[in-house]
């Protein structure tokens, strides 16, 4: 896992204990240990190793993929 200080595990608690089914996209970039825009490129041209689902409008990356993806499953 990567290096996180206090601040950030208040912010963003250990994936495991997340409980909502999916998370914004700043939150998945936190846990994927990438930035937010590379997640909306994955978004839009659909080649990313997960795809969110949109809610209203907005991109909602499933915590079940993210935890797939962390753990070396394939998600395809």
């Amino acid at each position: 896992m990567q290096n996180t200080t206090k601040e950030q595990l208040s912010i963003f608690p250990e994936l495991d204990s997340v409980t909502c089914p999916n998370v914004s996209t700043e939150v998945a970039a936190f846990y994927l240990n990438r930035r937010p825009q590379t997640l909306r490129k994955w978004a839009c041209f659909e080649d990313g190793p997960i795809r969110p689902i949109r809610i209203c409008g907005r991109l909602a990356w499933p915590v079940a993929d993210l935890k797939l993806l962390l753990s070396g499953g394939n998600n395809e």
